[in-house]
């Protein structure tokens, strides 16, 4: 049975629970049935605009019925990493992501993490966060690697890596540290090979990181989706034959995961 084999379920949400404020056809069914298994599983996602508990509230909202321990995001991977290295970060990043941090004392800045937050760059901020940088030896982290190089962001982001000579610690997917922090949010951390992870991207979700984990890597059509993808996953890794599979949706993957 697959459920032998699979001990622990990694899942994207947008573009394979939801796309927008629709829900793929089946999937709340399929979450359902999958909570209802027994089967531990984390809702993987690299927003950095919105809190875990704002994400909750709107997949509530599409008629996912979501605990806030379910959900584990670039925040929660970034917040895990500041708790572990007793870091008081300088948080760069929009209110609604700030609440994902509650409680993490910022007094006397040791680091400067980034996040999307057009609002906070500013020459002032930005100055301080340098001085930090170069005065201290703060470390800089970006919580999202595809949002610290995007759009009108990129060029003051960069600007703040050169000039402080500073490689960003990324700790977003596809990362092997983003997916080492998931995996012991499932207790897995010692049988990583033992999960699965679901998602639209083949890239994000299901490269890099992914492949390092040794996850079993499943993609489905929907959201990011497009023609090629199939033979871009199996071509990422060779080594991993037969852990790699490509479903019509979260229904049919899930439904691959439970039988």
């Amino acid at each position: 049975m697959r459920r032998d084999i699979i001990k622990g379920v990694l899942i994207d949400l947008s573009g394979t629970l939801h796309i927008d404020k629709k829900e793929i056809p089946g999937a709340v069914d399929a979450i359902r049935k999958l909570r209802e298994s027994g089967l531990p599983f984390r809702f993987a996602t690299n927003t950095t605009k919105e809190s875990p508990q704002r994400l909750r509230s709107k997949l509530d909202a599409l008629g996912f019925q979501v605990q806030d321990h379910e959900i584990f995001t670039s925040l929660s991977a970034c917040r895990d990493l500041v708790v572990s290295k007793n870091l008081r970060p300088m948080l760069l990043m929009e209110n609604a992501a700030l609440e994902a941090f509650e409680g993490i004392d910022c007094s006397s800045p040791n680091a400067v993490v980034i996040g999307l937050a057009p609002s906070k760059f500013d020459y002032a901020t930005l100055n301080t966060a340098f001085r930090l940088i170069m005065d201290t030896g703060a470390p800089l982290i970006a919580v999202h690697k595809a949002r610290y190089f995007a759009d009108k962001d990129e060029e003051l982001s960069l600007a703040l890596e050169y000039a402080t000579g500073t490689t960003a610690t990324v700790v977003g997917k596809p990362t092997k540290s983003f997916f080492e922090l998931a995996v012991a949010e499932l207790g897995m951390s010692s049988m990583p090979q033992n999960v699965a992870m679901i998602g639209d991207d083949v890239s994000a979700d299901l490269g890099e990181g992914a492949i390092e984990m040794g996850f079993y890597r499943y993609l489905v059509k929907t959201g990011k989706y497009k023609e090629g993808d199939d033979d871009k996953l199996n071509s990422f890794d060779k080594t991993s034959e037969g852990k790699s599979k490509v479903f019509d949706s979260i229904v049919e993957a899930i439904d691959h995961v439970l039988q």
